[in-house]
């Protein structure tokens, strides 16, 4: 049913020149990869060569601005104003119910539509139906009531300075959040990190190669004799939202991090190779790469992805002792409506979604090893707070859940779920040599 959607729907009503009759979709853009014909190669020898899971999810059944965030919280955005919960917009409200006399053109949802669900009310457009399958998991929909969450992709509400943005019906921003971090965590338990979002620091701009082209265009269309610095810094205002993942940048939406001392640790890819270079990157980094050479479809491909990651293992591989002590995770932030059969866990309302990729690049990794314990973005938390012994992030967050009991019968499904892992699965830290390695199934305790 993905394809029929996609084909289908557009963006939402919402959104300008959209009609049920012209829903902005043509045929779904589809690419096989033929690994054994040289498809994908760095991504054939790291998984040869090291670990990947073949179960790990993302977090949200939605788009790449919520898995972002419930990378950086295992929770959802939350609408409030000044510290209470508040009602959206009421465009800005999910209504996945289809328009009148239509098959599947939903009256509100898309980019410009809804976004945020009252998701503990059932009377919700939508609601009812996930609460169903929720109860009879005996699950809990982790939604607080008179909340209303945010599912889909809307920007962060500080710019790149700091500074706020405008919220309102035509403004497609979540307000400041206050939910808890990992960057936090870290910080309370006096561990370095660092999030490096490619796009973020000026060199990352003007390095480039797009900042030429566009800064020809700019100084073609300048009056003679405008002063070199106004031109440059116009084409860095036109490049810079090209390259920089803003929905990429979750803990950019933080009051606590971006309000304080914590927001110098918002970088881009200039800071890390410079951080890298010169001997002083943080115990953990999460590394975004540009727009342009993320892999995304629509304006990238696979060999650009590969083609940054090759160059960042390179460089940190080519210092041995950081090396010796480095595990690299490789993943999306969310499948793209690519389309899967692996099985889903229902965890609460927001997820889990369906299966994305995983590789673990590391001299610790288990070697040529395809893991099957069922993980999720929160699946890296628990790694991290299982290395530097910290806690899970609040009472809500999903990296609270016990890692998964998997069985021979059913070697996908945890036989204790609701239940997500933490990555140690993938790792021999005892090189063989000591009992258990791999198989640890007691996670964090409720």
């Amino acid at each position: 049913m993905f394809a029929w959607v996609a084909t289908t729907v557009g963006t939402g009503g919402d959104t300008a020149g959209v009609t049920a009759d012209n829903p902005g979709q043509g045929g779904e853009l589809m690419g096989f990869f033929n690994m054994a014909q040289g498809d994908a190669p760095l991504f054939k020898s790291l998984a040869q060569s090291n670990a990947i899971s073949d179960n790990y999810h993302q977090s949200v059944m939605g788009g790449t601005g919520a898995n972002f965030f419930a990378l950086a919280t295992g929770d959802a955005a939350v609408y409030r104003l000044d510290g209470k919960l508040a009602v959206p917009p009421e465009n800005q409200i999910e209504n996945p119910d289809p328009m009148p006399r239509t098959e599947n053109f939903y009256i509100r949802d898309g980019y410009s539509g809804g976004s945020y669900v009252k998701c503990a009310d059932p009377e919700q457009p939508g609601v009812g139906a996930i609460h169903m399958v929720l109860a009879e998991q005996g699950r809990k929909s982790k939604c607080e009531p008179n909340a209303y969450y945010l599912v889909n992709n809307y920007e962060p509400p500080f710019n790149i300075d700091g500074s706020p943005k405008a919220l309102g019906a035509d403004k497609f921003v979540y307000p400041p959040q206050t939910v808890p971090t990992i960057g936090e965590a870290l910080s309370a338990k006096g561990v370095s990190w660092k999030w490096y979002t490619g796009g973020r620091d000026l060199a990352d701009v003007t390095s480039d190669p797009l900042f030429p082209l566009i800064r020809g265009m700019v100084a073609a269309q300048v009056p003679s004799g405008t002063p070199e610095a106004y031109i440059q810094a116009v084409a860095v205002a036109k490049t810079q939202p090209l390259i920089y993942n803003n929905i990429g940048d979750p803990l950019n939406a933080s009051a606590n991090v971006v309000g304080g001392p914590l927001r110098t640790n918002l970088k881009g890819l200039d800071s890390f190779y410079g951080d890298l270079a010169g001997g002083t990157l943080p115990a953990v980094s999460f590394v975004v790469p540009k727009n342009l050479d993320s892999g995304h479809p629509g304006y990238s491909v696979p060999g650009k992805y590969e083609q940054f990651l090759a160059e960042l293992l390179a460089r940190v591989q080519a210092d041995p002792a950081l090396w010796a002590d480095t595990a690299v995770i490789i993943t999306t932030d969310e499948g793209g409506g690519y389309f899967d059969s692996g099985y889903i866990q229902n965890v609460d309302f927001f997820g889990d979604g369906p299966r994305i990729p995983l590789v673990v690049v590391s001299p610790h990794a288990r070697k040529g090893h395809v893991d099957h314990v069922y993980q999720d973005h929160a699946s890296i938390l628990k790694f991290i707070e299982h290395n530097w012994k910290l806690k899970p992030l609040s009472a809500r967050s999903r990296d609270r859940l016990p890692n998964p009991r998997m069985d021979d019968e059913h070697p996908y499904r945890p036989s204790n779920a609701p239940a997500i892992g933490d990555l140690m699965s993938l790792f021999d830290f005892c090189k063989g040599e000591c009992a258990g390695h791999g198989e640890r199934h007691e996670g964090h305790d409720d």
